[in-house]
């Protein structure tokens, strides 16, 4: 009797404020899936079916010829290796040259450290429809003879590589950054006492400590440059070197389009992000939690 007394004084309590915390999480786990399921449902039946029946109706056939269909009419191959040319440059640059930055404003003291690391950041607040109209010209007046195939720096990829590059340097300056201040300024004080440069001291010391954080910031670069659209519609025009979210307009007819068939497109773009995330995620995860833990 003494055992079962004591089973039941160490049960929990179910609390009220429990019970809403995990129906809401439930509630908003399922909204923000419902729009993603629906595409999955819409892709995978026949376009006759849903314009004699509706969207929402119950399905009397199921397949995978949308998916089919919009893979070879998309030429989806194709523009996913024109999408690899634009974000594996992109985010590799962008790690580069941000980590510098942020080395140089963590572990110097110097007067103008903290400006720096605002002008970096500030870029990011600045929205990219107040520059496109000068940007736009920009690219055409920069000639690049022989190092593109427009002859310009407009209409090619080595332009979508520096716009991502430009634009996501602060953001990337910013958080690691923060996490180079973390790291205990005894391992770069002593590394300089036994007489290593300032190259080594970033390359060999301080980088590899900063991998989770990299590899955190390496899956959001990757999602973001992926889904780019914006920077692709505007500063290309030829159709075969737009990256592969511009890949569905060739789904969409000039006087009928097939949703169904742009939905199994759309579905189909998303997979190589998910790769990304799943691959990375132990170091997505990692990257942003351990900074917070280090004092």
């Amino acid at each position: 009797m003494s055992t079962v007394a004591g089973a039941h004084k160490q049960r929990t309590p179910i609390r009220p404020a429990r019970v809403l915390l995990h129906t809401f999480l439930v509630v908003t786990a399922l909204a923000w899936l419902a729009p993603l399921l629906w595409a999955l449902l819409a892709a995978m039946r026949p376009y006759a079916e849903t314009s004699e029946k509706g969207y929402v109706s119950w399905p009397d056939k199921l397949t995978f010829d949308n998916f089919t269909n919009a893979f070879q009419q998309s030429d989806m191959l194709h523009y996913f290796g024109t999408t690899l040319i634009v974000a594996v440059p992109a985010v590799l640059l962008t790690l580069l040259l941000s980590s510098m930055v942020a080395f140089y404003v963590s572990r110097f003291d110097f007067r103008v450290n903290l400006f720096l690391l605002l002008v970096f950041t500030a870029g990011n607040l600045l929205p990219q429809q107040v520059i496109i109209t000068p940007l736009y010209r920009l690219y055409l007046l920069i000639d690049l003879p022989g190092i593109t195939m427009s002859g310009k720096l407009y209409d090619s990829a080595l332009g979508l590589v520096l716009i991502h590059v430009a634009f996501q340097s602060g953001f990337c300056a910013f958080v690691l950054s923060n996490y180079m201040r973390s790291l205990p300024h005894e391992l770069t004080e002593a590394a300089l006492v036994d007489g290593a440069s300032v190259w080594r001291l970033y390359w060999q010391i301080v980088l590899p400590l900063c991998k989770p954080a990299m590899a955190a910031l390496a899956t959001l670069l990757s999602i973001w440059i992926y889904n780019d659209f914006f920077w692709a519609i505007v500063l290309i025009s030829t159709g075969e070197n737009m990256p592969i979210t511009s890949a569905l307009n060739n789904l969409s007819g000039q006087y009928f389009t097939d949703p169904n068939l742009v939905a199994a497109g759309a579905l189909l773009t998303a997979i190589p992000t998910l790769i990304v995330y799943f691959v990375l995620q132990r170091q997505f995860v990692s990257g942003l939690t351990l900074g917070a833990n280090k004092g």
